[in-house]
């Protein structure tokens, strides 16, 4: 089977993993379980962070579940197709109305111009965090997931993502609660490759990496 060209593969993974499993123990028995599987950008932003949105507080299957609904309900996923809907029609892929809003909301900011994909590569991590959570429905979790699954920032912490909280405790921590000092002392061993130390704490609570 050929590959699909639009999808896109971060230059470092090899080296991120080769110094996570040199730094970290969980990472060097986590790692290799997963062969060859990696982080992928399908190079489309507006679908990012509408999954991102779709996403919110709910488990990696419901979300790919909702998200599956839409496409057949709008066709694709495009700021123009999502505008040709009311609100209340989306919530027939099973979102709430809290979430159509939000869909719509960023549907018409990258219609009207108001987001600008082609200057993020030159801005620092921050920076584009702060752009992000300007548009309404996008908070900080929602950035940092771009960040990783678009941008493909090899360094991203998202000390609020509950799968992450999840599996530090069950890895780490025997399975007791952790706070976010214990987050960021477990994951001080990963720097530069946060994201990629997180990504694989996501495969070991889900073997299917989700894609946005």
């Amino acid at each position: 089977m050929a590959e699909n060209p639009s999808v896109v593969r971060p230059p470092y993974w090899d080296d991120a993993c080769a110094q996570l499993m040199r730094a970290d123990r969980v990472m060097r028995k986590l790692i290799p379980e997963h062969g060859q599987a990696q982080l992928q950008s399908r190079g489309d932003a507006f679908q990012t962070l509408a999954r991102s949105v779709v996403g919110q507080q709910i488990s990696v299957k419901a979300a790919q579940s909702v998200w599956d609904r839409l496409l057949v309900l709008v066709g694709q996923a495009t700021p123009g197709r999502l505008l040709q809907h009311e609100p209340q029609a989306l919530r027939q892929a099973g979102l709430s109305q809290r979430k159509c809003e939000y869909l719509q909301d960023l549907a018409a900011k990258f219609e009207a111009g108001q987001v600008h994909p082609r200057q993020w590569d030159s801005m620092p991590d921050e920076a584009i965090i702060a752009e992000l959570v300007a548009i309404r429905g996008i908070g900080r979790w929602t950035a940092e997931m771009f960040l990783i699954f678009y941008l493909m920032r090899p360094d991203v912490l998202p000390l609020d993502d509950l799968g992450l909280q999840r599996g530090i405790s069950l890895r780490y921590f025997s399975g007791e609660a952790v706070s976010r000092s214990d987050l960021r002392e477990v994951a001080a061993a990963w720097a530069p490759w946060r994201s990629v130390g997180t990504w694989y704490i996501w495969r070991s609570l889900d073997p299917v990496a989700v894609e946005y």
